[in-house]
């Protein structure tokens, strides 16, 4: 699933909190605390993508797991963190990746020019 698609808004709250399987006011207990920030419709309407669900699924599992909201909510940011470190990551190997290929031509276009000059200084000294 590609991840706009995750991240487009689907469900109201009741589908949200049956599909994550909390009731509804624990939901808007989260946004408030900041956990989960659903969009919101022209009409104010909450609107939570599978994105959302995914978190609050998450959450589910470390609080059944005895982890307080305060835990919880470190957990969810150092995660993003971690996410964005590994995008970061991911950004510097392709840039290495193209500053290798292009090293790789500049020393490929080198070693041409010489072949030639050296070609170019056999054939004048032939003649």
């Amino acid at each position: 699933m590609a991840e706009t698609d995750r991240n487009r808004p689907l469900y109201m709250i009741g589908v949200a909190a049956e599909l994550a399987g909390m009731h509804p006011q624990t939901l808007r207990s989260y946004e408030q605390k900041g956990l989960v920030t659903p969009q919101r419709t022209r009409g104010n309407t909450r609107m939570y993508s599978q994105a959302d669900i995914e978190r609050l699924e998450l959450i589910n599992e470390l609080t059944d797991e005895g982890i307080n909201l305060a835990g919880v909510i470190r957990i969810l940011d150092l995660q993003g963190r971690l996410a964005e470190r590994d995008q970061e990551l991911d950004d510097l190997h392709r840039r290495v990746r193209r500053l290798a290929d292009r090293v790789h031509e500049l020393e490929t276009h080198a070693s041409v020019a010489s072949l030639m000059a050296s070609t170019t200084t056999l054939a004048i000294r032939k003649r």
